[in-house]
């Protein structure tokens, strides 16, 4: 097997197949290749925010999601402890999209037959074993069936991305997990209005939603210390860890599970270099946060976006380089914040008790449910919604009325504020000055000792914006 392409993407799923779709809809010779046979699994959190949900549908494949008989989210409920958000058509109205959940076997299929559709080649089971680089450029795959010549490589290819271990793409701000991931599939669930859930209560979070084929996707994020007495008996973790959710004991009350259980806990959160000499890494290849607030589905979608907008230009006028290097620089910017913000709602333990007094006091606001749906949705920064100038109005209103709480609550405002001062200080810090997570990446060479690892975007002594 061999061919002659503008761009190869390596991984055909909700990051790969958008990609390839979009770039031969510009008219590019483009090859999309998963060792992979479709449908079939791969872990996810299955929710979709509004954002992601508009990309499906101005790629034209929104409503054969829906014919799948995944329903249209309107409603969501976002539970903390004893806090509440609510949202509704009457909140949602401002997103032009509702939440949307889909099992992958289901979207990773119809986003393949898309990129085929839409005129991009398509090779399914078929292993990418190796690069072919020329002078420390990158110039197309080896597979099993053969070679594969491109201008560009892409690596679409999941965490253990064979893209990014082939060039050495090296990991920077490593975070290292608090949970575990859980969920299964039940059938038998009706409620009069289908709704989006996703939360957090004690020590156990959750999320939980209708899915496509009339199905019900229940899943549980557990503290990593409980994994090992989880995985001696999941079918009794999994229903105790949703039995913590009252919510969700009444939906799932005569429920029959369909399938087995899915546990996910060998993962790590991390940025990736995003670009070299002819390769680029776009979403989970790339950039990996803590599943709790369910933003890789979305991030992906955004992501294949906005690299396909970058390539068609970098191809068509030029810079190629130079266009690569301010994607790598945006999607770093774009993803720094909501990075932060999963790993500390996702950490083990209960929330600190000035989180949920922040969340409470929002939810309380004119407008607070919606701010909240933004920052979920990606359109808004969470520092501007839970800035420090709120943490510090919500120590005094909760010291006021919890006077006895004060010493605690202090503390965790001043631990809440050095976090955020820590970030600002790693923002500004060459990137790679921590080590990579994997003490055996090396830089790549094309086996002539010349480096096939990108420079930072941003000016040339490796720092971020």
């Amino acid at each position: 097997m061999k061919g002659d392409f503008d761009v190869v993407v390596v991984g055909a799923r909700c990051a790969g197949s958008p990609l390839a779709a979009l770039l031969a809809r510009a008219g590019l010779k483009v090859c999309v290749v998963d060792r992979a046979r479709f449908p079939s699994e791969v872990p996810s959190t299955h929710m979709l925010h509004p954002a992601g949900v508009a990309i499906l549908e101005r790629l034209g494949v929104l409503d054969k999601m829906l014919a799948t008989g995944a329903p249209p989210l309107e409603r969501g409920s976002f539970q903390f402890d004893d806090i509440r958000i609510e949202g509704g058509p009457e909140v949602l109205g401002g997103f032009g999209a509702p939440w949307l959940c889909v099992r992958r076997v289901t979207l990773d299929s119809l986003l393949v037959g898309m990129a085929e559709e839409s005129g991009a080649q398509v090779l399914t089971q078929t292993k990418v074993v190796g690069l072919i680089a020329d002078s420390g450029v990158v110039r197309g795959v080896r597979t099993e069936a053969g070679s594969l010549k491109a201008a560009l490589v892409v690596g679409a290819d999941g965490p253990r991305s064979a893209v990014a271990r082939f060039t050495g793409a090296r990991e920077y701000h490593v975070t290292h997990p608090g949970r575990f991931a859980s969920w299964a599939y039940f059938e038998g669930v009706a409620e009069p209005h289908a709704r989006a859930r996703l939360g957090k209560v004690g020590d156990t979070g959750f999320l939980a939603m209708p899915t496509d084929d009339g199905l019900f996707m229940a899943g549980v994020g557990l503290s990593m210390s409980m994994l090992p007495a989880y995985m001696a008996d999941t079918d009794r973790g999994l229903t105790e860890g949703l039995r913590q959710i009252d919510e969700l004991s009444g939906v799932l009350g005569s429920a029959r599970r369909v399938g087995p259980i899915r546990v996910m806990s060998r993962w790590r959160g991390y940025f990736r270099e995003a670009a070299g000499p002819g390769w680029a890494l776009v979403g989970d290849a790339g950039h990996f946060k803590d599943f709790t607030p369910a933003q890789g589905m979305s991030d992906a979608l955004r992501q294949a976006e906005r690299l396909a907008s970058s390539i068609e230009a970098g191809l068509g006028r030029g810079h190629l380089a130079d266009r690569l290097d301010a994607w790598w620089k945006w999607r770093d910017d774009d993803a720094w914040e909501m990075y932060w913000f999963a790993n500390q709602i996702g950490a083990s333990g209960p929330n600190p008790r000035m989180a949920n007094e922040m969340i409470r006091g929002l939810s309380q606001e004119p407008g607070g449910a919606e701010k909240f749906l933004r920052v979920l949705n990606h359109d808004v920064a969470p520092s501007t919604v839970f800035s420090n100038r709120r943490g510090l109005r919500t120590l005094i209103q909760a010291g006021r009325a919890h006077p006895r709480q004060l010493p605690r609550l202090v503390s965790e405002t001043g631990s809440l504020m050095r976090e955020e001062a820590r970030q600002r200080r790693l923002r500004r810090r060459p990137i790679f000055e921590t080590s990579p997570a994997d003490p055996s990446d090396q830089a790549a060479t094309d086996g002539t000792g010349r480096s096939m690892h990108g420079t930072p975007p941003g000016d040339r002594r490796a720092e971020l914006g």
